[in-house]
C-alpha cells in the first residue's frame, strides 16, 4: 500500500517504505540512544497488521469543504480521502460529515478573518466496542441545524454514540476549547482494554493504538515480581494501567494534574468496581514530594510522563521513599535515558529495555523499563 501525501504531510516516514524497514529503522536507533546505559535492549515489539491503527483523528476544512490533514510545520490543508493509519471508519464518517457541512452551508473558520464557526473535527473511536465520538469545535457556542445534522450522521453511522460541540475561541494552536455542549448522547464513549472498561470523553488522554497498549501494558505490569504490592500510578491519566495493576495489587494512588482526566479515572472505577484504588488531582512531582515528606509506604512506583520525561525532584523524592520496583514507562526514550542515569546514581538499577512501536511507520518509540533497588 502507498500513501500519495507522505511527503508534504510528514507524520509517516516510512510508510512507502514498507513496515520492516520502519522496524529496523527503530531498532537501530534503540540500540543508539540506550548504549552508554549498557543495557540489555530488546527488539522492538511490532504490529502483526500495522494499518489502520489511530483510534484518535484531528482534521481540518477549507472553505469550499474539502478536508485533509496539515502540511508539516504549517497550516495548510493537504486534502485526502483515505489515510493508512487512521481507524477506516472515522475516514467514512468524516467523508460524510464534508457532505453535511455543504448541504447545510456551515460556514468554516477563517484564522485571518477571525470568522466563521468550524475550526476542527475530531473523532475518536473504542475499537473494541465499536463506538465513536465525534467531537466538533467551532468558534461559535450554538450549531445551527445541529439536530437535522446529528440525525443523518447517527443515521449513516450507528457507531457514533455521542456528537459534542465543543467551542475555542482562542488563537492558539490548542485544538479543543474548555466549553463543550453535548449535541446527541452522553458526552462520551467507552472502550475496553486488558479487561477493563473505560471512558473516554473529547479530552481524555487515552492511547491512540489500542492493540499496542494492551501488549504495552500488559508487559510492563509482568515486570512486577512485587507480591500484592502497594503502588503508585504517577502520571496516571484516566486510570487505565492503574485500574488494571489493580487486580494483583493490595491498594493503588493515582496522581494526574488533568482535572478531565481525574474525573474520569473516577467514573472508570465505578465502571469497573475497582475499591482498592483511589485518584488525587495534582501535579506528580508536588504529590511525590509531599509523600516523601510523610514517609508513605509504597512497594512499587509506576511513571509515565509525557514526552518531556519527569524531574529531578520527582525522581530523588521517589528514591526517598525506598520502592523495591520502579516502572518506567516512557514515549521518548532520549529523556528515558536522561532521567534513568539519574535513578542509577541514586541507588537503582536496570538491565533490560523493552521497545513498542505504540506508532508504527512513524519515529516514535515508546520503551518500559524494570529499576530495582540495589
Amino acid at each position: 500500500m502507498k500513501c500519495d501525501i507522505a511527503k508534504k504531510c510528514g507524520s509517516c516516514q516510512f510508510i512507502n517504505q514498507g513496515y520492516a524497514k520502519s522496524l529496523e529503522y527503530k531498532n537501530e536507533e534503540c540500540k543508539k540512544i540506550f548504549k552508554d546505559l549498557k543495557v540489555n535492549v530488546h527488539p522492538v515489539s511490532g504490529m502483526e497488521d500495522p494499518y489502520y491503527y489511530r483510534n484518535k483523528t484531528i482534521i481540518a476544512f477549507d472553505k469550499t469543504y474539502n478536508y485533509g490533514l496539515y502540511e508539516e510545520n504549517s497550516h495548510r490543508i493537504i486534502p485526502y480521502k483515505s489515510c493508512l493509519i487512521h481507524d477506516q471508519e472515522t475516514d467514512a464518517i468524516i467523508s460524510k460529515i464534508a457532505v453535511l457541512f455543504r448541504k447545510y452551508r456551515v460556514s468554516i473558520y477563517d484564522p485571518q478573518r477571525r470568522r466563521g464557526e468550524i475550526r476542527h473535527i475530531l473523532i475518536r473511536r473504542a475499537v473494541k466496542t465499536n463506538q465513536t465520538l465525534v467531537v466538533i469545535v467551532s468558534n461559535e457556542a450554538i450549531f445551527k441545524g445541529s439536530k437535522n445534522f446529528c440525525n443523518q450522521l447517527v443515521k449513516a453511522f450507528p457507531s457514533i454514540k455521542s456528537i459534542v460541540l465543543n467551542t475555542n475561541k482562542r488563537q492558539t494552536s490548542i485544538v479543543l476549547g474548555e466549553q463543550e455542549k453535548v449535541l446527541f448522547g452522553k458526552g462520551f464513549i467507552v472502550d475496553e482494554l486488558c479487561g477493563m472498561t473505560f471512558k473516554i470523553s473529547p479530552r481524555s488522554f487515552y492511547q491512540i493504538n489500542h492493540d499496542q497498549c494492551e501488549a504495552l501494558y500488559s508487559k510492563a505490569l509482568s515486570l512486577i515480581t512485587v507480591k500484592d504490592p502497594k503502588i503508585m500510578d504517577t502520571y496516571c491519566g484516566i486510570g487505565t494501567i492503574g485500574l488494571i495493576a489493580s487486580k494483583n495489587a493490595k491498594q493503588v494512588i493515582g496522581v494526574e494534574l488533568n482535572k478531565d482526566a481525574v474525573k474520569d479515572a473516577k467514573l472508570n472505577k465505578t465502571f469497573n468496581k475497582v475499591e482498592n484504588i483511589k485518584f488525587i488531582q495534582g501535579d506528580a512531582t508536588e504529590f511525590m514530594v509531599e509523600a516523601a515528606k510523610q514517609k508513605v509506604d509504597v512497594d512499587v512506583i509506576i511513571m509515565d510522563p509525557p514526552r518531556s520525561g519527569s524531574t529531578e525532584t520527582f525522581i530523588k523524592a521517589a528514591v526517598s521513599l525506598k520502592p523495591q520496583e520502579i516502572v518506567y514507562v516512557s514515549c521518548d526514550p532520549h529523556t528515558q535515558v536522561r532521567d534513568l542515569k539519574l535513578f542509577r546514581k541514586l541507588g537503582y538499577d536496570f538491565k533490560d529495555v523493552y521497545p513498542y512501536d505504540m506508532f508504527p511507520f512513524t519515529q516514535h518509540i515508546e520503551s518500559i523499563v524494570l529499576l530495582t533497588k540495589k
